[in-house]
């Protein structure tokens, strides 16, 4: 038998306990038996584990794998550098595993978080009397009461409820405050006379029966839900994993090949096998994870000052693939605040801003619980939006009447009444349902006076009525009654004088309909998903601009549908109403099942679950509850749904400048590769040392890297439909345009430098050069400098794929000239300060060596451009 449609006294006898509470001998035994009264956390990772995590991704196996060919190859061939370049790309997992570790720190607090909202203190009845005890030790069968103000500490069923009302919103998202009864309920419908842990008073008190603590509470549901949840890896995550293994399989593939033929020109085996290493080791890009942690590290900063704040850094770059948003609608797309919009008196409708003193607004402040203490309004949402809303009309009131008696609102009755004096005159107020107080009144006050309320009159108001609930507005209707002489209370609420209606609503953000709109263009859609009514979620969604007729589904129409029927229903416009939790996780699953980026804002507890298992979670940072902060990957510190649009495209613009900075580090690893190439196969002096290849990866390319992760967002960035999920970050284009066209004129420029400094100090072919010998190292120094040289053209040409630079601006992204700047002051240091000469094995160059190096960066940057004109000329051939 279910406990809401239980008798009082069964409810006694099911749970085993009386009205006078249980025993403290009994109550230790249960709590023995159930355990306390908290939500227990799932076991997870130690720090340690954590921090090991970032040294095991795939990237920094691969730079193990690398590190460890290169100390093999230090140790088989005798070589310092290799072993230092060993070390060095060990210190380079580790540097970065410290930094992510740091800035990606999330650790899992939901649990705790759901606890924080559990009361320390609550008030039961044991042995007959009233005491305080800390909330973890109730226990199933405790007699608890719960008074206005209070939050309930463990879901119980209501025995007594006097004018009884609670905010559920942080369980279900409703932001109507729901009466509670004392009455057993059958049927299927939402019981009121339960009430669930965590909720809170905001009217009357009850006293209640505990039958669920801790993990058994719909409170514990959801956080077991949530714990269950496995993260799933981030399509940034993803695409970095991808381009790891064709990273992997670029090197290693070029190695084995480079190995046969080295093998078939007669080179020894160990040679050809340090070779081999050479070719793997100069194929992988050193720089590549640093500079992506960093860049998102920089970009999570730069949303932070937009009011988005970002828990996870490989969160950021999802941002930009989402193509839906589902929203909860309190809260997210409305103020979630109460406001008195327009009065209705018969019969005319005005917004509350243009209204003058009146007897309606009289009433509405009277028969009024709620009260103002400086600037703030205490009270029920609705008492208080109406006290606020007729008090900016009529001014302090209150003082010059005395409230002399009260009837209290009930859900059966659906109105309360109240009885004031002023002076000599003695008046009832009334306020409730519309059709309740209707039903009460036999006359109606309009301009002309009283007179007797007609049919006519009960049509033009039932109009109003519907007008205004079309509009999703919670609608109040006000009558009065003179008293003279004595009164009997039975009597009070009959022959009422109709006096109007207040028509109150939780109003949309502001900057919403903009922030949809540019949602819409930027091809994404949105999708509510609210604990609301319907009626009120649709308006909302045609107000705003979501949806105009969306097809509306209930939460238990939702139980009923099939994947199938769910996954038809979201491809046109839909709205949810009266959503679970469950329902919301629903929702997500299909539409990840159905290929979609999903985002999900939320701010209840019951967005937990959804918040988690979204592509990206987005909680509210004013609003939101510690729950929903902290399963979210994101949170918005305005509470302001438009900040989701700017950090979109922060996260397109992110995806862009990736595949930029990847090009431009992919770039340089050709002029790298191509002087062990020519060492094994021509016999030639190894034009670039193991170190220098290093400093290159990890020192000149650095910050130029990092800036290209800065630049602006294109023109057309949120005008363009998202990318598919499939997309790939490290595309055939991509890998062509960096190996084949900018790499192969680095390795040109790297190249004839060589040969130009070899040539011009009296090498020929076929003369060995000790590692020591001046014309050596300049001859090395060379290479180096026209690979940074180059890349430096590459660093201005990588900022746009199709557009010109000339036309986005050569001088426009100043952290890249800044990054250029360190870039040369960087390789003159290495060249020219003798410390740096000993570490790198380089040599001073003269300026017509420098000048020698000029023409291959014009060219690398003409050479693109011509590029772009013909990917443009292409593109709009194709339109």
């Amino acid at each position: 038998m279910k406990i809401q449609a239980l008798a009082r006294e069964d409810v006694f006898r099911e749970l085993d306990t009386t009205e006078q509470g249980l025993t403290e001998k009994e109550a230790r035994k249960r709590l023995s038996d159930f355990g306390e009264n908290i939500i227990t956390e799932r076991k997870r990772a130690s720090r340690l584990i954590q921090f090991a995590s970032h040294l095991a991704d795939l990237f920094a196996v691969l730079l193990w794998i690398a590190g460890g060919l290169a100390l093999l190859a230090g140790w088989l061939g005798n070589d310092t550098s290799m072993r230092n370049l060993a070390y060095a790309l060990f210190a380079v997992i580790f540097i970065n595993a410290l930094f992510t570790f740091f800035q990606e720190y999330r650790a899992e607090k939901a649990s705790e978080a759901l606890k924080k909202l559990m009361p320390y203190q609550a008030s039961v009845i044991r042995g007959g009397e009233e005491i305080m005890i800390p909330a973890r030790q109730i226990v199933p069968g405790d007699v608890i009461i719960v008074r206005d103000g209070d939050r309930v500490p463990a879901d119980a069923r209501i025995i007594k409820a006097v004018d009884f009302a609670m905010d559920n919103s942080p369980l279900t998202g409703e932001s109507e405050p729901q009466m509670r009864k004392d009455e057993p309920e059958s049927g299927d419908v939402e019981p009121a006379n339960l009430i669930y842990s965590g909720t809170t008073t905001v009217r009357g008190y009850g006293i209640a029966v505990v039958f669920a603590t801790g993990m058994a509470t719909e409170f514990g549901k959801i956080a077991h839900l949530t714990q269950e949840i496995e993260e799933a890896p981030t399509p940034l995550q993803r695409e970095l994993t991808f381009v790891t293994r064709v990273i992997t399989i670029i090197s290693v593939g070029l190695g084995f090949i480079f190995f046969a033929i080295g093998e078939s020109i007669g080179i020894s085996l160990q040679d050809n096998f340090l070779f081999a290493i050479g070719i793997i080791v100069a194929n992988v890009p050193e720089g590549l994870l640093p500079t992506v942690t960093l860049s998102l590290s920089l970009a999570s900063q730069r949303m932070a000052k937009r009011n988005a704040l970002i828990k996870k850094l490989a969160s950021v770059e999802p941002l930009g693939s989402a193509n839906v948003i589902c929203t909860d609608k309190t809260g997210t797309i409305t103020e979630n605040r109460m406001t008195l919009e327009y009065i209705y008196m018969p019969h005319e409708s005005r917004e509350t801003s243009q209204a003058e003193p009146c007897e309606l607004l009289l009433a509405a402040i009277l028969c009024n619980n709620a009260r103002i203490e400086g600037e703030k309004v205490i009270g029920e949402p609705t008492e208080a939006a109406l006290l606020q809303g007729a008090s900016s009309v009529m001014g302090e009131v209150r003082s010059e009447w005395e409230r002399v008696d009260e009837i209290a609102f009930t859900s059966e009755r659906k109105m309360m009444s109240t009885v004031n004096r002023k002076e000599n005159r003695l008046v009832l107020y009334s306020k409730g349902a519309p059709e309740t107080i209707l039903a009460k009144c036999t006359h109606i006050a309009t301009g002309e006076g009283i007179r007797e309320l007609t049919d006519a009159d009960k049509e033009r108001i039932g109009a109003q009525v519907s007008d205004y609930a079309g509009r999703g507005m919670r609608l109040i209707a006000f009558a009065k009654k003179d008293i003279e002489g004595g009164y009997k209370r039975e009597k009070l609420e009959e022959n009422l004088v109709f006096l109007g209606i207040g028509a109150l609503r939780d109003p949309p953000r502001k900057e919403v309909p903009l922030a949809v709109e540019k949602c819409k263009k930027a091809g994404i859609k949105i999708i509510i998903i609210t604990g609301d009514e319907s009626l009120t979620a649709k308006a909302v969604a045609n107000e705003v601009g979501i949806a105009k007729e969306p097809v509306i589904i209930t939460g238990r129409e939702l139980d009923r549908m099939s994947k199938s029927e769910l996954e038809k229903a979201l491809q046109g416009d839909v709205l949810f109403a009266r959503a679970a939790p469950a329902n919301k996780l629903r929702i997500v699953r299909t539409l990840k099942d159905m290929g979609r980026v999903v985002a999900v804002t939320g701010d209840g507890v019951n967005d937990a679950p959804a918040l988690k298992e979204a592509d990206i979670g987005v909680a509210m940072g004013k609003t939101g509850t510690d729950v929903a902060r902290e399963s979210a990957d994101m949170i918005l510190l305005d509470d302001n749904f438009a900040t989701i649009v700017s950090a979109v495209e922060e996260g397109r613009a992110m995806f862009d400048n990736i595949r930029r900075f990847i090009t431009y580090i992919f770039s340089h690893l050709v002029p790298e590769m191509v002087p062990y190439l020519l060492f094994v196969l021509l016999r030639i002096p190894l034009a670039l040392k193991v170190l220098q290849i290093l400093i290159i990866d990890l020192g000149t390319d650095m910050a130029p890297s990092i800036a290209l992760g800065a630049e602006k967002p294109e023109p057309d960035v949120m005008s363009r439909p998202p990318r598919k999920r499939g997309e790939r970050l490290l595309t055939l284009p991509v890998l062509l345009r960096s190996y084949l066209f900018l790499g192969v004129i680095e390795a040109a420029a790297a190249m004839s430098g060589y040969y130009y400094v070899l040539k011009s100090g009296g090498w020929s072919y076929g003369l060995s050069l000790s590692d020591t010998d001046p014309l050596y190292l300049k001859a090395t120094t060379i290479t180096l400098a026209a690979i940074v040289v180059t890349q430096i053209a590459n660093g201005l040409t990588c900022r746009t794929t199709r557009e010109s630079l000339l036309k986005a601006g050569v001088f426009t992204n100043k952290y890249l000239l800044a990054g250029i700047a360190i870039e040369i002051i960087l390789i003159l240091l290495i060249v020219y300060t003798p410390q740096l000469q000993r570490i790198f094995g380089t040599a001073p160059l003269n300026l017509n060596e420098w000048l020698f190096l000029l023409p291959f960066a014009a060219l690398l940057l003409f050479a693109d451009e011509f590029r772009k004109w013909v990917a443009r000329r292409r593109l709009r051939s194709m339109s």
